[in-house]
């Protein structure tokens, strides 16, 4: 047995010894902890299920004595392999750490990582607060996950993303040391300001063990519309003439023609009977009453001037009808092939017709089945690039249209990611978006908090090649539904 193989056999003891039936080593759980959303496979030596935030703690002194990986998961959903333990080592799986606290008083929320997103929501909505943050998957996907990669979602263009509701972060140190960055405070000015450093950071740099958000008062009711437009430049021209009428939309979706031409090609129905596919908006305003009122009077003057046509809703049941689309925008384009590139790209609101006009170019250029949908409300597109694996000629195609472009992104002044972290997935791309300065700067601070290295490793700074790699063929809970989620209703 080699020295490395008896480090780490002495660990696991330890581990064993110290934290007990917590501790699973049995092929199910080490096979579950393997992968996440990427769906790529690296088999880690133990997982470890902590009942209480100490338990944290421990794993990390042990590991960063041992010099063991450390992956830290909840749910699993991240599509960049963010939570893939591509080193082995052990994966802490924090997803029981669930616990959710509302104070009403302070409008916040006590959330352990593992606490799922839509159930905060549901909890706060109970004392008519709001937590914003509203990711796609947020049904599933867990506080912790949303933190590591600063979520986004669909309220992004009215209400921000993760980082704008942290409070503060309790946690360990790669060392196993107990921090907490930030406290239950609407203000606090004390000293450097780690707890943003941590939010982002996918892990790298410490494990959350409770977080504290910042809720605000729950919207009373919604007005949903949906929208055809001639042209994408004349879709996408909405967030900023929007914004110079002084409409605040929640919501402000962008899907371009291929994408729908794909969903009526899916659900067998017309998005707007009679009229071939265009490219659509989805805009949804909340609110009180009397402001809803008074933006949909200036929202319909303006869609009378700017689009081909355009339907409205005021119930849920009538929303829901014009939210199809969206929802059906991803499982439409899972059925084209095998495989898929989902990049979160996004750009200044006034370049993104230019990164529209790059799409449609590679999907010409490569004859490749691209589809480009998502926030257009904050310029967080998604270019979803569709072809089949085992077809080397069209693998190769797909990653060099991916090449140009991220390459076309960066010239945009955009970034390679809005919502979903560099991961493994972009790490191929990564290095394009900092000079020499960021990039030391960056190394520098995670050298500083994670002198061994342990934690997370392989994901950021090393590139990765996910297209080289064989996937697992596996159905993950939530994909058990072609459905993907949509904001839950605003009800009174």
């Amino acid at each position: 047995m080699s020295s490395n193989q008896d480090n780490n056999s002495l660990a696991l003891r330890n581990l064993k010894k110290n934290l007990g039936e917590i501790v699973r080593v049995d092929v199910q759980s080490l096979h579950d902890a393997s992968f996440d959303g990427l769906k790529v496979s690296f088999s880690p030596e133990a997982v470890i299920c902590p009942q209480q935030a100490t338990q944290v703690g421990e794993v990390l002194r042990l590991a960063n004595e041992y010099r063991i990986p450390v992956t830290t998961k909840g749910a699993g959903s991240s599509l960049t392999g963010g939570a893939t333990p591509i080193k082995g080592g052990w994966v802490l799986d924090v997803s029981q750490l669930n616990k959710i606290v509302i104070d009403a008083d302070n409008m916040n929320a006590r959330c352990g990582p593992g606490a799922v997103v839509g159930d905060i929501q549901e909890e706060s909505a109970k004392l008519n607060l709001f937590y914003p943050p509203d990711p796609s998957s947020k049904n599933f996907c867990t506080i912790g996950g949303n933190i590591a990669c600063n979520a986004g979602g669909l309220r992004c263009v009215k209400y921000g993303v993760t980082r704008d509701y942290i409070l503060s972060l309790s946690g360990y140190l790669p060392t196993g040391e107990a921090v907490q960055w930030g406290r239950a405070t609407r203000k606090f000015a004390t000293g450097y300001n780690i707890r943003d450093l941590w939010i982002g950071s996918e892990g790298t740099l410490g494990v959350v063990t409770e977080a504290v958000l910042r809720l605000i008062g729950k919207p009373i009711a919604q007005k949903t519309f949906l929208a055809a437009f001639s042209s994408d430049s004349s879709a996408l021209r909405a967030p900023i003439e929007l914004a110079r009428l002084g409409i605040r939309p929640s919501i402000l979706e962008f899907l371009d023609k291929w994408t729908v031409e794909c969903v009526q090609s899916f659900t067998g129905k017309e998005v707007f009977a009679g009229l071939s596919p265009h490219p659509v908006l989805l805009i949804e305003l909340d609110g009180d009453p009397s402001s809803i009122e008074t933006e949909s009077v200036h929202l319909q003057k303006w869609l009378e001037d700017s689009s081909l046509c355009y339907l409205s809703a005021d119930s849920n049941e009538k929303a829901e009808e014009l939210w199809e689309v969206r929802r059906k925008g991803s499982p439409a384009m899972k059925k084209l092939a095998n495989t898929k590139l989902n990049e979160d790209v996004v750009v200044p609101l006034n370049e993104q017709i230019n990164l529209v006009e790059c799409v449609h170019e590679l999907r010409s250029e490569f004859n490749l089945k691209i589809g480009v949908f998502g926030h257009c409300g904050d310029g967080n597109l998604h270019v979803n690039f569709m072809y089949n694996h085992e077809d080397q000629d069209e693998s190769s195609r797909a990653v060099e249209a991916l090449t140009r472009l991220m390459k076309k992104v960066h010239e945009l002044g955009g970034a390679i990611s809005g919502e979903h972290g560099i991961g493994l997935a972009k790490t191929p791309f990564v290095r394009m978006q900092f000079n020499d300065a960021e990039w030391k700067t960056m190394q520098a601070i995670k050298k500083t908090l994670d002198p061994h290295g342990i934690l997370n490793p392989g994901k950021i700074f090393d590139i990765f090649n996910p297209w080289d790699q064989k996937k697992i063929t596996t159905t993950l809970p939530w994909e058990h539904s072609h459905d993907e989620p949509e904001p839950e209703p605003v009800t009174s």
